[in-house]
Order: C-alpha cells, then structure tokens, then sequence
C-alpha cells in the first residue's frame, strides 16, 4: 500500500488543525508540535499534514510571499457526512466558494470553502453504496 503525506504551509499550525479537525468531524486533539502537525482520520491515516511557513529549511515552504498559497494546489476531500459537513464549513467561513452542486462528472454533490489561509478546499459526497 502507498500513502500521499499532502503537505501544506500554514500561518498558525494550531489554527488550521483545529478548522480541518472541525471541517471534517474529526475528534478533537492537538498538532505534535507547534511548527507541524498531522490530520488523522480516525483510522488513523493521514489526510492532510500543516507545516508552519519558514519553520524549515524546505525551499517550497519558505514564505507565502514566494507564491499565492493554494495556487495550483486543490484540496479535495470525500466525505461520507456531506449534509454534516456542509453544516461545519457554513460554521467556519462567512461563505462557501461554491454552493452545494452536483458534480456532472461525478454525479455527487460538492461544496468548496478556502481554508484560513486561502487554499481552495473542496468536499465530495461519497457516492452511496
């Protein structure tokens, strides 16, 4: 099995751990350290890691000065809670990017919300089974 460790820099790990956390119904905890943090689905698998901008030596995550944060980066997640989720991101933005809509291409519903530092987050209804 192969896992993508998604990667991005953020203003305030602490901030952003806790919106994704609420975002997706996860339960509640704290990043592992101030400068990073990983989050985990209940299983346990990493969807998203937050590394705090300039905290490393890592060339891309340097500075937001050094580029628009999210451009050319879409975060997508499958949700299996989309009318719960929608219900959290109406609680953590003043507006969703994109109404709820079906996706022709997917026949599923989808919303998008930018996050608190402006990258594009879209959630996807997991078709049902």
């Amino acid at each position: 099995m192969k896992r993508t460790w998604t990667i991005i820099g953020v203003a305030d790990v602490a901030r952003s751990f806790a919106w994704y956390q609420t975002l997706l119904g996860l339960p509640t905890s704290r990043p592992a350290h101030d400068f990073f943090g990983q989050i985990l689905d209940t299983d346990g698998t990493v969807l998203l890691c937050l590394h705090q901008w300039g905290a490393h030596e890592h060339p891309t995550l340097s500075s937001p000065d050094r580029a628009e944060p999210g451009n050319g980066l879409l975060l997508f997640f499958r949700v299996d809670d989309f009318d719960e989720a929608l219900d959290r991101a109406r609680g953590l933005v003043e507006a969703l990017e994109e109404e709820p809509n079906v996706n022709p291409s997917t026949g599923t519903r989808e919303i998008a919300l930018r996050d608190p530092d402006g990258y594009y987050v879209m959630l996807s209804a997991l078709p049902a089974a």
